[in-house]
């Protein structure tokens, strides 16, 4: 990235992706990630228990709360956040390290989060995955089949403050049909390869090779 974008000497992009629950964003994220060479999904520090099968820096970096707090301190999150007693916060110095070694990086966050992670990181790009319709974001809610209607409709309700949020980002990917929702979400990250300050940087050597 050029110092313009704020990322000086990134090969590298920082992606954020958003979305109200029950609109695909995990699969889609999911699948992504096994469809491009070269992109990580972010794994977040956590001060919560470690629960059966997860697996410490594969699931989430679990660390004590006071561990976690002194970090805070050190400014080393890009972004934190208290879920009812736990904490949860995304690793800067990690972050940093792919970027420089050209790896795309997503964080998997709300835009609450977003907004933390904007002025501190001016170059990253955002993505809002948004359902096709709110009778469609019902249906996908009460399809998971583990919630009561009550819950079913506060997941509801917050879904639909989430999605107000959509004016903050840059690209909007309507989850309507999942194939389409995810050619549109790889588009993206590989035109953004394709900008010359990135390719600046990627394609250095070559570009000195063919300008000697």
């Amino acid at each position: 990235m050029s110092s313009q974008d704020g990322q000086a000497l990134y090969s590298g992009t920082l992606y954020i992706i958003s979305a109200p629950s029950g609109a695909g964003k995990t699969s889609l994220v999911k699948m992504l990630v096994e469809s491009i060479d070269d992109i990580r999904v972010s794994v977040s520090h956590t001060t919560r228990q470690m629960r059966p099968g997860e697996i410490d820096g594969v699931n989430y970096n679990f660390v004590e709360i006071a561990v976690f707090e002194q970090m805070v301190k050190g400014e080393a999150f890009l972004e934190h956040a208290q879920v009812f007693d736990n904490y949860y916060g995304t690793s800067r110095d990690w972050v940093e390290r792919q970027l420089r070694e050209g790896i795309d990086v997503i964080l998997e966050i709300d835009w609450q989060g977003a907004q933390q992670v904007r002025p501190r990181m001016p170059g990253c790009v955002s993505v809002f995955i948004l359902p096709p319709s709110r009778d469609e974001l019902i249906r996908r809610l009460r399809g998971r089949g583990q919630d009561s209607e009550e819950v079913i409709q506060r997941r509801f309700s917050d879904a639909v403050t989430d999605m107000s949020h959509y004016t903050e980002y840059d690209y909007v990917v309507i989850n309507d049909d999942f194939d389409e929702a995810l050619t549109d979400l790889a588009a993206i990250m590989r035109a953004r390869r394709q900008r010359r300050e990135v390719q600046r940087v990627r394609q250095s050597e070559l570009l000195a090779e063919l300008l000697q």
